[in-house]
């Protein structure tokens, strides 16, 4: 007997106990953002290598080390897209959709990266992705927080907060990065082996570091707050009385830096001190260079991305999580003509009532194996059809979740009435 084959380390099976947790929370973004004028975009898992190279950064550690990288048998280099913000833009420039035009656009989907497995980071995991198009000002950023706060509140999750900073223009972090990088070569002694890696190609994710020996240092390194122009200071400043005149709280954090290279000016987390280091639940800002990084007129674009892994763990850990959904009905028949006689009958319920969750038992079995059967499905009630129902055209519904509670003989007639008024309840 061969091996079983298993799944691929970090990537998992949503099992059917599960999907309806998904599907809760797929259903409620889908409704909240179309609520605010997002539509719905459906991108490639698989894009051209130069795509991520190009977007992301060529020394970020999502390009260096962890994208699913081949080549296809035309010797292209294509790669499972490792985030979907560039997806988007490459889609955007090519179909005509960014100039001159303002753009909503929403996605999700799965993602892949060759990380370390742990609780919230999976190598395959599913992001809720929101990016707009061609609108400039500071009103849309504080929008996109406005929606995830929204969202929160119809999700019950109460253990969130909001962080904010700005990365100002690219001439203004221009100027920052030198006077970073002197301040880390002031200090180099301090520094790790991946913080010196970082000190000539990106020195800003330094101050992302979670090594605990220079938290200090990054505590005291000089702020890109105190170092924007104007123009980005004012609108940062906008940001935030906006944020607090629809009493949205938030902290500034100036070191909230991000992992991707294409963001500027306002950029934002949501996290919970619930998943221990995965705490981050949503994450974005905006990101005006990239459509001209990716080839298309430069113009403005903001988004945000959220892991859908880590928020149905933090809804599961508050206890928000739905029950799952059981049926209504478990049809039970014995015998060919009840057989047929049953799913004729299934089928007009269905019809007559919308919503109606019935399930007929196949493979046959007799009444005592399919009693069951039924209650086992956690259906509120079994529909019994045998002989006696067929020759008196009548069921026999008999409830399975009340103990003591009487069965009734009814016509077609009233076992429609009397399931309108369980649906109702």
């Amino acid at each position: 007997m061969s091996n079983k084959i298993q799944s691929i380390r970090g990537m998992h099976d949503v099992l059917p106990e599960s999907t309806p947790h998904w599907q809760y929370l797929e259903a409620t973004v889908n409704k909240l953002l179309t609520g605010y004028g997002y539509a719905e975009i459906r991108m490639p898992v698989v894009e051209k290598t130069e795509l991520f190279s190009r977007s992301i950064g060529e020394v970020t550690d999502i390009v260096e080390k962890e994208m699913y990288t081949f080549e296809d048998r035309n010797g292209d280099s294509l790669t499972l897209r490792p985030e979907g913000t560039a997806g988007c833009v490459r889609a955007a420039i090519e179909k005509g959709l960014i100039h001159n035009q303002q753009q909503r656009l929403w996605y999700l989907g799965p993602m892949f990266r060759h990380e370390r497995p742990q609780k919230g980071r999976y190598r395959q995991f599913h992001q809720i992705g929101v990016e707009t198009f061609g609108i400039p000002g500071p009103d849309v950023d504080v929008e996109l927080m406005a929606m995830t706060a929204r969202l929160w509140d119809q999700l019950g999750l109460k253990d969130v907060r909001l962080e904010i900073n700005s990365l100002g223009s690219l001439s203004a972090r221009q100027a920052y990065r030198e006077i970073l990088v002197s301040y880390f070569k002031d200090n180099l002694d301090i520094l790790d082996e991946e913080a010196r890696n970082r000190l000539e190609t990106n020195p800003l994710r330094i101050l992302d570091t979670k090594n605990p020996n220079m938290a200090e240092l990054v505590q005291n390194a000089p702020s890109l707050l105190d170092h924007l122009d104007t123009e980005c200071a004012q609108h940062f400043e906008t940001v935030q009385a906006r944020l607090e005149a629809l009493g949205i709280s938030y902290v500034v954090n100036p070191r909230l830096v991000r992992g991707l290279d294409y963001y500027s000016r306002s950029v934002f987390e949501w996290i919970t001190e619930s998943l221990g280091a995965q705490g981050t639940i949503c994450a974005g800002g905006r990101y005006d260079g990239l459509i001209e990084q990716l080839g298309g007129r430069a113009g403005h674009a903001a988004g945000f991305a959220m892991g859908m892994e880590r928020l149905l763990a933090l809804l599961e850990e508050e206890g928000n999580l739905p029950d799952q959904p059981r049926p209504h009905i478990y049809m039970v028949t014995f015998g060919d003509e009840a057989e047929q006689a049953g799913l004729v009958l299934s089928e007009k319920l269905r019809s007559q009532l919308p919503g109606l969750r019935l399930i007929n038992n196949c493979g046959g079995g007799g009444f005592k194996a399919q009693m069951k059967r039924a209650a086992k499905s956690q259906a509120d009630f079994a529909l019994i059809l045998g002989e006696d129902e067929l020759t008196n055209q009548s069921v026999s519904l008999k409830p399975l979740r009340e103990a003591g509670a009487e069965q009734l003989s009814l016509n077609h007639d009233e076992l429609i009435e009397r399931l309108k008024q369980q649906l109702q309840a």
